[in-house]
């Protein structure tokens, strides 16, 4: 896991947020269509509550209202299930993301913040 931190810092810093960890035992909202290969896989994170990270992950273009359309996950599982997305997982709240195989978009999205 200590690989992972520094990727997390590293990404960090190239996209000028500052690091937040995401303890391996907290927990985040993930759709239960993450570990299907779809892409793009997407990410955002509010603030910090309690013994969540803030972080909502979800893989393709829609993103559902439904009630059920998230699930808590421990941290330290989505790492093992869905590795690519483990060097986000430090971007610190207000943050977004926005992957493919081939394409990262990362980008500070304020209102995620007044929620």
């Amino acid at each position: 896991m200590m690989d992972c931190k520094t990727e997390q810092m590293d990404v960090c810093k190239k996209y000028d947020s500052p690091y937040c960890e995401s303890a391996l035992f907290f927990k985040m909202g993930v759709a239960k269509n993450l570990k299907d290969g779809i892409w793009p896989i997407n990410g955002l994170r509010h603030p910090l509550k309690d013994d969540t990270t803030g972080w909502y992950i979800w893989a393709g273009e829609n993103f559902s209202s439904d009630p059920d359309f998230f699930e808590p996950v421990h941290v330290v599982h989505v790492i093992e299930s869905v590795p690519i997305i483990a060097k986000y997982l430090g971007l610190a709240p207000g943050m977004r993301f926005l992957i493919t195989d081939t394409h990262e978009d990362v980008w500070e999205d304020p209102a995620l913040l007044l929620i």
